[in-house]
C-alpha cells in the first residue's frame, strides 16, 4: 500500500467517525433537549454535552461491545472451551446452569459432540 493510499483512507476513517458522533451526538442533543426538560424538569444541554453524556454511556454501559467487537472474541473463548471439555465437565456445566438453561445447553453439547465425532 502506498503512502497517498494511506492517507486517504485514514482521512476516510477520520471523517466517517466525525460524521458517525456528530449524528449520534445530535441525536443525543434532540432527544434529552425534548424529553427530559417536560419529563424531569432538567436543563437543556448543548451539543458538547451531549457528546461528553453519549461518549460517559459508551464508556459506562459497555464501550465498543454493541459494535461486535466485543463479542466475538468471547464467543470464539467460549466455543474453544466447550470443545475441551470432558463429558463429566459438561454434565457439572450442565448442573451448575440449572434447569432454566438446560435445554440451550444440551444443544451446545450436541454440537460439540459432532464435533469431537468429525475430529
Amino acid at each position: 500500500m502506498n503512502a497517498g493510499r494511506l492517507v486517504e483512507k485514514t482521512f476516510g476513517i477520520v471523517l466517517i467517525l466525525i460524521i458517525v458522533i456528530a449524528g449520534f451526538g445530535q441525536a443525543v442533543l434532540q432527544l434529552w433537549n425534548w424529553l427530559m426538560p417536560t419529563i424531569f424538569g432538567l436543563p437543556a444541554i448543548s451539543f458538547w454535552q451531549a457528546v461528553g453524556l453519549l461518549g460517559l454511556s459508551w464508556i459506562l454501559f459497555g464501550g465498543l461491545r454493541g459494535f461486535g467487537f466485543h463479542n466475538v472474541r468471547m464467543r470464539r473463548q467460549s466455543n474453544d472451551r466447550l470443545l475441551r471439555m470432558t463429558s463429566e465437565e459438561r454434565e457439572s456445566l450442565r448442573k451448575s446452569l440449572g434447569a432454566s438453561c438446560r435445554k440451550s445447553v444440551s444443544a451446545d453439547e450436541a454440537t460439540t459432540d459432532a464435533a469431537h465425532a468429525s475430529s
